[in-house]
């Protein structure tokens, strides 16, 4: 799966879908698409702070980017953890555990083990064939079912 489709999948067929499962291609190609979208919005709002001096009044446009990112953000938060969930899925791995590795994180010393732990699911490989997930979405069969 390649960045486009990737994108298009995850933001149009499966925006908040957590069931089904998740190939490692579409997981990642949607995460380097939220960093360039992360990272495009943020050099804007830098080039348009550019020669602002602390305590001088906020323009109107800066309302403007305040609305905008907050609906990014908003806009982005239900496919990113979806894709994840899937992901967890392709490893057979039940979605709740992602919400549990995410809350983890919040606890002193513990907590720094858990971003690992979900790295490590997201780069390996899913389950070969079916698993109590669905279908293996790189196998010809669950392609020829989306396109069908």
């Amino acid at each position: 799966m390649g960045f486009k489709e990737a994108v298009r999948t995850v933001l149009k067929e499966k925006y908040a879908t957590f069931s089904g499962r998740a190939s490692r291609s579409e997981f990642w190609w949607f995460q380097v698409f939220i960093y360039l979208v992360s990272f495009g919005w943020s050099f804007v709002v830098g080039f348009f702070s550019v020669g602002r001096e602390p305590g001088q009044d906020l323009p109107p446009w800066v309302i403007v980017i305040g609305i905008v990112s907050t609906l990014i953000t908003l806009g982005m938060f239900l496919p990113t953890i979806s894709v994840a969930v899937r992901r967890f899925h392709d490893r057979n791995i039940s979605g709740w555990w992602f919400l549990g590795l995410s809350v983890v994180t919040f606890v002193p010393i513990v907590g720094l083990l858990a971003p690992i732990a979900m790295l490590v699911i997201f780069i390996l490989p899913g389950t070969k064939g079916p698993n109590k997930f669905g279908q293996d979405p790189l196998s010809p069969q669950s392609s020829a079912e989306v396109f069908a």
